[in-house]
């Protein structure tokens, strides 16, 4: 078992994200992605499936061609697919990625 504080985790720029992943497997990885005002993440295709869990702010997400806001507390799950995101004022966000077999 392990417990991390994710409240208080250091984070790196997205260009950095790799410093970012707190925990991996071959399966599974799990990382804090922050993105500052006027941020984004460009588009990338995920091969695996990918949760979002937004911790502070909220962002416009495009998942394939379709696009939704997400704001802190709430939780985006999708099988593999096209991503992208923006924000306005800033985002704190957990993901996870899990293979797909």
């Amino acid at each position: 078992m392990e417990l991390f504080d994710i409240r208080t985790m250091k984070t790196y720029p997205y260009e950095e994200r790799d410093k970012n992943v707190f925990y991996k497997t071959k399966e599974f990885k799990a990382r804090i992605i922050e993105l500052p005002a006027g941020g984004e993440m460009p588009t990338c295709e995920m091969a695996s499936y990918v949760m979002f869990y937004f911790l502070e702010g909220e962002a416009e997400v495009k998942v394939n061609l379709e696009k939704t806001t997400i704001k802190q507390g709430q939780c985006l799950i999708t099988e593999p697919a096209t991503l992208s995101m923006k924000t306005e004022n800033g985002v704190k966000i957990m993901g996870i990625q899990i293979v797909k077999r």
